[in-house]
């Protein structure tokens, strides 16, 4: 191995631990939010990604972060071509996935990625909810089973931001007067309902990597919710041909009446999750998808 990539050798040690293949090389490639990012080369000649908790991280914090991340994934493995990495291990630190090269983006393979997450949506899930609490970046997601979406997605998904990001100073007693009113109206705007489907919760540009023939998505936040969201998080920042993903989506599962004017509505709980992470550059965006919530009203 050589100096520059002997980085953390008790991350390697756990790498080969939980692959049952002895790492050749490990390389840094920086952090993500309070864990470190590596690329692993296997004695097998395996290319692998890997996110550890640096040393040091006290016990129980993050608590199941990488076994619920790794549980996710393969939950949502369950269609036939599903658009999610094969687990390679996993456990409180560490998770190891295989090494994805990305491609250019498409519009064949937007359209491939569209059939792809339509499959993945159209395996049930048995509520709104999970069996394990899990995790939106670092900040805990309560994933208390529902047999309701707008009462899961009310007190589940936006009054825990919306309480945080208050209490962190990002919305003033207006704003927050504002996204109330617009929770208070999700029943009425939530559209006809729908079973849950198996989304990935946490679905921004970043999360999808693009492919020859579709798409892999990872980081998930997987849970049985709104199959809605995942689209309308798609939107938030910008994804390459999503015209072309929608079509290839709507053509293998079409989207409900009216799925246009509730994007906002799913948009609002990403973007609070934004405020309690990033701070006051993302309180006017969230308030004004409150805003086009209420105008649907």
């Amino acid at each position: 191995m050589r100096s520059e990539e002997r980085a953390a050798p008790p991350v390697a040690d756990r790498v080969a631990e939980l692959t049952g293949r002895a790492v050749a090389a490990l390389a840094p490639l920086g952090s993500s939010h309070a864990w470190e990012l590596y690329r692993a080369e296997l004695a097998d000649g395996t290319d692998a990604f890997v996110k550890a908790l640096p040393d040091g991280t006290p016990d129980g914090e993050f608590a199941g972060l990488f076994a619920t991340e790794a549980w996710g994934l393969e939950w949502l493995g369950g269609s036939f071509g599903s658009p999610v990495p094969e687990v390679l291990g996993a456990d409180e630190r560490t998770l190891v996935l295989p090494w994805v090269s990305e491609r250019p983006p498409t519009p064949e393979a937007a359209e491939r990625f569209g059939h792809q997450l339509a499959g993945m949506h159209a395996i049930p899930a048995e509520y709104f909810g999970a069996p394990r609490d899990g995790y939106i970046g670092p900040l805990p997601l309560d994933n208390t089973p529902r047999d309701s979406w707008p009462e899961f997605y009310a007190e589940q998904r936006l009054l825990p931001y919306l309480a945080q990001a208050t209490d962190r100073g990002v919305l003033t007693p207006s704003d927050v007067r504002v996204i109330e009113r617009a929770i208070d109206a999700i029943g009425d705007l939530a559209g006809a309902p729908e079973p849950p489907a198996r989304i990935h919760g946490d679905l921004w540009s970043g999360n999808v990597l693009w492919q020859d023939d579709g798409a892999v998505i990872v980081d998930p936040a997987a849970h049985g919710g709104h199959r809605e969201a995942d689209l309308a998080m798609l939107a938030l920042f910008g994804l390459p041909h999503l015209d072309r993903v929608r079509d290839g989506y709507n053509e293998a599962f079409p989207l409900a009446a009216g799925w246009r004017g509730r994007i906002a509505l799913h948009q609002l709980h990403p973007l609070l999750v934004h405020a309690c992470l990033f701070g006051a550059a993302y309180r006017i965006i969230t308030l004004n998808a409150a805003q086009a919530v209420l105008r649907e009203a």
